[in-house]
């Protein structure tokens, strides 16, 4: 691999002992994918995706301190996923001596984290995109991310660019200030090698249409035609649906960058020259996905069971989410003569957009009726053996992929909790 000169002067020890180690594997990072060079992070922040203080995770906290000790923090600022535990959300004695016991290391963790150069002490959340939380990628920028919702979202919806890194080398790339030039950073490596032909009676939902898709291509790039007219610009609602879309594309296969025709930014500016000759075609109509929805398992003992818990918002709900859900919450209870949802429910999203929605009328209003608004990490929550035996329900396709945690369209989950189906 060729290095320029800082690069080459970090490799040799220039700037420390620890840092050298932290170039060393990159470059053996990059080289393993046939990189021939590193790129400079032109991202104001990075996202890490190691939040969880898991008690398991001690060499992790042993290299955190190095980093610490070394001066290897990080060049750059940088968001976290969201954390995996919350007081406003239920649990019982004994699943709160697994966590206790599963996160006792949460505190000491986050410590860790503010010394390495985290924003702020609220920035937690996998949509750290949102202009709420202030980590919003310009077109074009390089990043060093990880998170698999979050990079497919900064991929394909801002036009970013960052590869699906794994947990700790995404603070190493902004420790250094670059990354491995291969794969999602190349212009050839965001051509699309597959053709999705959306032709479905109405808009699919999300969820669905990102799980059909990300089950079909894997880790390829897919060109989606159809799906830009449900949409006239890529405004909030457009954004809000991408960002559910693109989390079950990644989730459900490993997508990293997907491009929707007419909608977003390299597709607008390239259209079908994004398209490699050899693409392979997937159509999507509405009997695909009911095959692909009937084709879900569902692992609870009994399968029968009345559902404890429903999750909302993995990844977590933009403000405007929020207020739909709210509306629609509000809507179902009064057809159904109710004043409380039937089925403990969860809404999460990031801190910033949350706390301000708990302040406004709507929000004052849901929690009226008996909803829990958190910042949680409902996948983290769940991998409590204590939590991953409860009948939970959600229409997350990536909680559901993770987690013993059923999948139900918005409208059958939103009957279920107001009280339609026991």
């Amino acid at each position: 691999m060729q290095l320029d000169k800082r690069q080459q002067a970090i490799l040799d020890g220039k700037e420390g002992e620890i840092k050298a180690k932290v170039m060393k594997t990159l470059v053996m990072y990059g080289e393993t994918f046939g990189a021939e060079k590193m790129v400079d992070i032109t991202g104001e922040y990075g996202h890490l995706v190691t939040s969880f203080g898991l008690s398991v995770m001690k060499p992790v906290y042993s290299l955190m301190d190095r980093l610490i000790e070394g001066g290897a923090v990080s060049a750059q600022k940088f968001s976290v996923d969201p954390r995996p535990l919350e007081s406003c959300v239920p649990r019982n004695l004994i699943q709160d001596i697994f966590f206790r016991v599963m996160y006792s290391k949460q505190k000491d963790y986050d410590e860790q984290l503010k010394k390495l150069g985290i924003m702020a002490e609220d920035a937690y959340t996998c949509t750290s995109y949102m202009a709420e939380v202030g980590n919003t990628p310009k077109k074009g920028d390089i990043l060093s991310w990880a998170e698999s919702s979050a990079v497919v979202y900064a991929n394909s919806v801002l036009g970013a660019r960052c590869n699906r890194n794994s947990g700790i080398l995404d603070l190493f790339g902004s420790i250094v200030g670059c990354v491995p030039y291969f794969g999602l950073l190349t212009d050839d490596g965001r051509k699309a090698d597959w053709i999705c032909e959306v032709k479905t009676s109405k808009k699919p939902e999300a969820q669905l249409l990102g799980s059909a898709i990300g089950m079909k291509v894997m880790e390829k790039v897919p060109y989606v035609i159809g799906l830009d007219k449900y949409f006239t610009s890529l405004d909030e609602d457009a954004k809000a649906y991408l960002k559910d879309f693109g989390a079950a594309t990644a989730s459900n296969g490993a997508v990293g960058l997907y491009h929707v025709e007419n909608l977003t930014p390299e597709a607008t500016d390239h259209g079908r020259s994004l398209i490699r000759e050899d693409a392979k075609v997937y159509v999507i109509d509405d009997e695909e996905l009911e095959r692909v929805e009937k084709s879900y398992p569902v692992i609870w003992k009994d399968k029968d069971a009345k559902p404890k818990l429903a999750f909302i918002g993995c990844p977590h709900l933009s403000s405007a989410q929020l207020s739909s859900w709210a509306h629609r919450i509000e809507e179902s209870l009064a057809a159904k003569g109710r004043d409380k949802v039937e089925i403990k429910t969860i809404m999460t999203a990031a801190p910033q957009v949350m706390e301000a929605f708990k302040k406004s009328k709507e929000g004052k209003a849901l929690m009226e009726r008996g909803v829990i608004l958190s910042h949680i990490c409902p996948l983290m929550y769940m991998n409590n053996p204590k939590c991953g035996t409860m009948p939970v329900i959600t229409c997350s396709n990536k909680l559901r992929t993770y987690t013993s945690a059923r999948f139900y369209r918005e409208e059958e989950l939103l009957d279920i909790i107001t009280g339609g189906r026991k």
